[in-house]
């Protein structure tokens, strides 16, 4: 297998984990609008910064961040290090990195290997308005007001497992342009016997591949991340715990999810995971995935929900095709699996098997 396919669902409750734009004193959340309705979201920008975060509270040294440009220009902008061989997060999460011209050799980009859906409420709702007045020791009070909901936010998900510590390298006539590293960083993993950096054909491209080991250890410390995940705005107010809730997992050969309509809402049970969905579709994608789909459903979330899908899913629950535990166990169980090397062939794109 070569990519992870996922669908999350974070629980918000009475909380403001993402502001949008304000007015004067009023701060307002992210909502879309959708056929005359409202339907709050989190941004991948902000779930991305939360699992940022917490790799480094796992221990992942994150990669510096600098400011470009003067505070007067319009033309600002902010890089990371653009160091994926230095820090996971780059290599993780992607970057770009431009030049002052366009064929500028320190002009570098990468695609994230982490492709994460908008954290959308899978319900309409309309957040609430929250009005407050700042008086202590003050002769004149201060109003101010804010927005905040509960909701289930849904948001799928894609690993390109094999893509995690391979860098194609820069090409004549602009080939291979979309994940390339600058000549200097292409030279250091390739020549740097410290860091094992190995020569391939990837996809057709040349590049350098990093040890396994460590590519491994990037992989968990991924998933590691998912399972502790904390963050948002407002949590002086507003705490909330932000481990998902719902998770559903399936290793897939090509890079398609095919858990777009397996999470829905249903007008009874609210959030609701359709067992005659997911069975539908893994049967059409027979042969291009791996047991076991591996689902996340922590105690006491959508209890209704979760009897009807078991009760649709039985045979598959009995022989170990599903399995279903706390999201922070399938999370954890599944880091530990890719660090102790029991899933090596998913860092092998099957695309390409004379490239193995």
């Amino acid at each position: 297998m070569a990519y992870l396919a996922g669908t999350m669902v974070l629980a918000v409750r009475a909380g403001a984990p993402n502001n949008g734009r304000g007015e004067d004193t009023k701060a307002r959340v992210k909502v879309a609008r959708v056929r005359g309705q409202h339907y709050p979201y989190v941004s991948a920008q902000a779930a991305r910064r939360w699992l940022r975060e917490s790799m480094v509270e796992r221990g992942s040294v994150p990669s510096p961040v600098t400011r470009v440009g003067k505070a007067q220009q319009k033309a600002q902008k902010a890089n990371t290090a653009a160091d994926p061989v230095r820090y996971p997060d780059d290599d993780l999460f992607g970057y770009m990195r431009t030049g002052a011209k366009k064929d500028d050799a320190a002009t570098t980009l990468r695609d994230s290997p982490f492709m994460l859906g908008t954290l959308m409420s899978v319900e309409p709702v309309y957040p609430t308005e929250d009005f407050g007045v700042m008086s202590r020791g003050v002769s004149q009070p201060v109003l101010h007001g804010h927005e905040f909901y509960t909701a289930d936010l849904a948001a799928p998900f894609l690993l390109d497992v094999p893509r995690i510590g391979t860098f194609t390298l820069p090409v004549a006539d602009g080939v291979g342009r979309a994940n390339y590293l600058s000549e200097e960083q292409a030279l250091q993993v390739a020549g740097a016997a410290a860091l094992g950096g190995v020569p391939r054909t990837f996809r057709d491209q040349p590049a350098v591949q990093l040890p396994l080991e460590e590519r491994r250890r990037r992989a968990a410390l991924l998933l590691e991340a998912l399972a502790h995940l904390s963050g948002g705005a407002k949590q002086a107010l507003h705490y909330g715990d932000r481990v998902p809730s719902l998770l559903v997992l399936v290793p897939f050969k090509g890079g398609v999810n095919p858990l777009a309509n397996v999470v829905d809402r249903d007008d009874d049970v609210g959030v609701r995971v359709r067992g005659d969905v997911l069975l539908q579709e893994l049967e059409a994608w027979q042969g291009e995935w791996e047991a076991p789909v591996r689902i996340g459903w922590r105690p006491g979330f959508r209890d209704q929900a979760r009897a009807d899908f078991e009760k649709q899913c039985a045979k598959e629950l009995a022989d170990g095709t599903i399995v279903i535990d706390h999201p922070r166990t399938i999370l954890l169980g599944l880091a530990g699996e890719l660090r102790d090397g029991k899933l090596d062939g998913w860092f092998e794109d099957p695309a390409l098997p004379e490239d193995r």
